[in-house]
């Protein structure tokens, strides 16, 4: 069944790779994002492009209410807008931490309290959330990205107890190791952190991030548009799934080790991806 979707994000990437697949299963499919110039291969493959910035709130319920206008419903929301920055507790400034949450987490949220009414009216509606196994997890040096990422889990949790009543299924997705642009802009934050008292474990970090780029060190953004077209498809979707390189296995050690042994494999993991 052809269904109504949006994609936020969609300029590059998991988003873009959504976008794509769902255009061509048939479905009526507005790609979200800053860059508009970027998601001309979306209109290109006959769906459609609109600029979106998510932390401007006028903008989102706007640029919302003329999709519920045009196509008198909206069925699947897919939040996928999303950065990293990255360096330490310490030497990240508020300014750059307060970004990130008004992206990952305050934008999202604008925009699902925006298509809320609209799915709660029809008594239908799928809100995909992409996170990250980084939601589950933690790693040096990124406490302010998984700050975000570990909030939207609880958030879509809570989401989710909320709308089912209205026939609205809240679903997370937990992305691992993914080849997209996320890694070169995450690797562009760590100049803080290069020059001072972290700089050893920012170096390992930074050479870890490059070779998620290596050739079978990640999956291809398809593998989550594959899993976001499972779960849209779903008569009972699931409220979670995990995909991509080594997302089950360190959701799996997260969920069986210590604190202690957890911390010592992130290191551990960490320094081998570095020295490869």
């Amino acid at each position: 069944m052809k269904k109504v979707i949006i994609v936020t994000g969609a300029s590059s990437g998991i988003g873009k790779s959504t976008a794509l697949q769902l255009v061509k299963e048939g479905h009526i499919v507005y790609g979200a994002a800053r860059r508009v110039e970027k998601m001309q291969d979306i209109e290109t493959a006959g769906g459609h492009a609109v600029k979106m910035d998510v932390t401007n709130h006028e903008q989102v319920h706007t640029e919302i209410q003329k999709i519920i206008e045009k196509e008198g419903r909206i069925d699947v929301l897919v939040n996928n807008a999303g950065y990293a920055i990255w360096g330490a507790v310490e030497e990240v400034s508020y300014e750059e931490a307060k970004r990130q949450f008004e992206v990952n987490i305050f934008g999202l949220a604008e925009v699902t309290k925006a298509v809320i009414p609209a799915m709660r009216q029809q008594k239908s509606g799928k809100i995909i959330n992409v996170s990250s196994v980084g939601g589950k997890i933690y790693s040096p040096l990124g406490a302010w990205y998984h700050a975000t990422k570990h909030a939207l889990e609880g958030w879509s949790d809570c989401l989710r107890i909320e709308v089912q009543q209205f026939g609205i299924d809240v679903i997370i997705v937990e992305p691992g190791a993914i080849k997209t642009e996320f890694a070169d802009v995450l690797s562009d934050n760590f100049a803080n952190s290069k020059n001072g008292p972290y700089a050893d474990l920012a170096e390992a970090i930074s050479m870890t991030m490059a070779n998620t780029e290596k050739p079978g060190n990640s999956s291809p953004p398809s593998v989550i548009a594959n899993i976001i077209s499972k779960a849209i498809q779903a008569s009972r979707p699931k409220t979670r799934y995990a995909a991509g390189k080594m997302a089950k296995q360190v959701l799996f050690f997260r969920q069986w080790f210590s604190d202690r042994m957890f911390d010592k494999t992130i290191l551990r993991m960490v320094k081998n991806m570095g020295n490869n």
